[in-house]
């Protein structure tokens, strides 16, 4: 088979971009030869994210949609031409491309349409997104996270989130463990992040942006926390400042180990981003969420499958303050304990039966 160029589209969040790396990682491994390149602009995370992953990354312009009425709406046509244009030299010698939502996706779409290339796409939200909304009238090669009820994605392959590397290289490794070994990794994650294995750990953050609603609340309330002889791993976020580091508190700007993290972690307190869903799901942890207030409203849905299975809660941000954490920690992570699902597998196939829907578009476009 002589190589083919696959380009992968989704920027900005870790949300778009770790499910794209990792099928990407898997094409990589199934087929050697091909070229793998991702678009992206040059304020996202994809920057850093991409180059460390080892594949090639080409900016393009970025199309900036206000979240209100403004004056800057005015300059959205010719940011998309633009962008579109950047899209249309980049896929010049493309065989696919594969969409997984945000601003990136949308230009990309329409510029792949407009060289006749075949689209796949990818829709991690239970609500899909303007972006992928859009990419479907071009192609009907489909998958989503999770089931969704009404438009294009209702018909579509079910194919799972794809897991980031490590936590499923995690899964991998680990999947016979049983619930007392469990434990025993736990406690090892524990102290390899410096925390008293014996106490409690709330893993908390607000994205990968970080959340300021968020850090504000854990501010307040972390001297009573800990008072309960409780610990906290905190990501704040890279735009925002690090708290200093106390006994039974430690901050960070980024996890990059988010498995160890996620083993460590007696209770998670979070975004309900679909990417922090799947994963929390994969290794029954046990998270508050706090769904963001801004959107389509996709976030709550993300989390309605775990709440009804016990295995979340859920509470709007402008009911999580610091009062109600400080009052509800205990019985939070009394339910945690309880919480008896364990690992998850549903999601450990995701990226080779997305890559096999990009194998059979390319079949269907070259027939």
């Amino acid at each position: 088979m002589s190589p083919r160029t696959v380009v992968f589209a989704g920027g900005g969040t870790a949300g778009h971009i770790q499910p794209a790396v990792a099928v990407a990682r898997h094409w990589r491994k199934e087929n050697p030869q091909d070229r793998i390149l991702f678009l992206g602009t040059s304020t996202g995370l994809e920057t850093t994210l991409i180059p460390e992953s080892g594949f090639e990354l080409q900016l393009i312009a970025r199309v900036r949609v206000p979240r209100s009425l403004s004056i800057n709406l005015l300059r959205i046509p010719a940011q998309l031409v633009r962008s579109i244009f950047d899209c249309r030299r980049a896929l010049k010698d493309a065989d696919v491309l594969i969409g997984f939502g945000g601003y990136v996706s949308a230009p990309a779409y329409l510029a792949a349409a407009s060289r006749r290339i075949p689209i796949v796409i990818h829709e991690a939200n239970a609500k899909p997104g303007w972006a992928n909304r859009l990419g479907t009238l071009f192609t009907k090669s489909l998958a989503v996270g999770t089931p969704v009820s009404r438009g294009a994605f209702s018909s579509a392959l079910i194919a799972g989130i794809p897991l980031r590397g490590d936590i499923a290289q995690l899964l991998h490794l680990n999947r016979d463990l049983d619930r007392n070994k469990w434990q025993d990794l736990q406690a090892q994650a524990k102290k390899s992040l410096g925390f008293d294995p014996q106490r409690p750990l709330i893993l908390v953050f607000g994205g990968s942006q970080g959340s300021q609603v968020i850090n504000s609340v854990i501010e307040t309330a972390r001297p009573r926390i800990s008072a309960k002889s409780i610990s906290i791993l905190h990501s704040v976020g890279g735009s925002n400042d690090l708290p200093a580091a106390q006994e039974y508190y430690k901050a960070v700007s980024y996890i990059h180990d988010m498995a160890t993290a996620y083993v460590a972690a007696d209770l998670v307190i979070a975004r309900s981003g679909a990417i922090t869903c799947s994963e929390v799901r994969a290794l029954g942890k046990f998270t508050i969420f706090i769904p963001l207030a801004v959107g389509n409203g996709e976030q709550a849905l993300n989390a309605l499958e775990l709440v009804a299975r016990e295995s979340a809660v859920m509470i709007e941000q402008k009911s999580f303050t610091a009062t109600w954490l400080v009052d509800n920690i205990d019985s939070m992570i009394d339910q945690s304990i309880a919480n008896v699902r364990g690992i998850d597998f549903g999601d450990l196939d995701a990226a080779q039966k997305i890559a096999a829907l990009m194998e059979n578009a390319l079949r269907k476009f070259k027939a």
